[in-house]
């Protein structure tokens, strides 16, 4: 690990799902999609930065043919909670008409995200679109949204780690943790 990935893990609170157990479940999303997608291609595409490291280790579970994209969208800006609308700073750049389309992100939490990226994507005519999250925070739900496939439930706290941020910082842990409150604010010099 990264000399500065010790200082980190001090900043969490705890570790909420460890890095074992994060593998286990991948593995067993990764069957999940390869049955219910079993003899098509699909067309992947990830809500980057968040979901980078998601995607990059789920995808080498999948057994199908599948083509790759990324999406990059901006809600949180250096905060805890969304600051602003779901606004798409980058579009995809493969043609999904027709293919069936899964939508990969880190955390569903408000719905807000997922719910925009789905209308854009559907406005491009796929054959079908289903969702996939890491983990879902049903208790922050502000938008009725449900994804098709979910790695693991997680209770209304800020987590990071395993490619989620706090301004932009502790993505490359390999566990997901609470971060400490102290270490949810910006401060004025950084």
């Amino acid at each position: 690990m990264p000399e500065h990935a010790p200082s980190q893990l001090q900043n969490l609170d705890r570790i909420l799902l460890t890095e074992q157990q994060i593998k286990t479940r991948l593995q067993a999303l990764g069957t999940e999609i390869n049955s219910a997608y079993q003899g098509r291609e699909i067309t992947a595409i990830a809500i980057i930065n968040g979901a980078v490291i998601f995607v990059a280790d789920l995808i080498r579970h999948l057994d199908i043919p599948l083509r790759l994209d990324c999406i990059r969208v901006s809600s949180y800006r250096d905060a805890t909670s969304a600051q602003q609308a779901p606004e798409i700073i980058d579009r995809i750049r493969l043609d999904i008409e027709g293919s069936d389309v899964l939508l990969l992100d880190d955390i569903l939490d408000t719905g807000n995200t997922l719910a925009e990226v789905s209308k854009v994507l559907r406005s491009l005519r796929p054959a079908s679109l289903k969702t996939c999250v890491l983990l879902d925070k049903k208790a922050r739900r502000s938008t009725e949204f449900e994804a098709d496939f979910v790695g693991f439930q997680i209770p209304d706290e800020f987590v990071v780690g395993y490619g989620l941020d706090f301004a932009e910082s502790y993505r490359q842990l390999p566990c997901i943790g609470v971060l400490k409150s102290e270490h949810q604010t910006i401060s004025p010099t950084t």
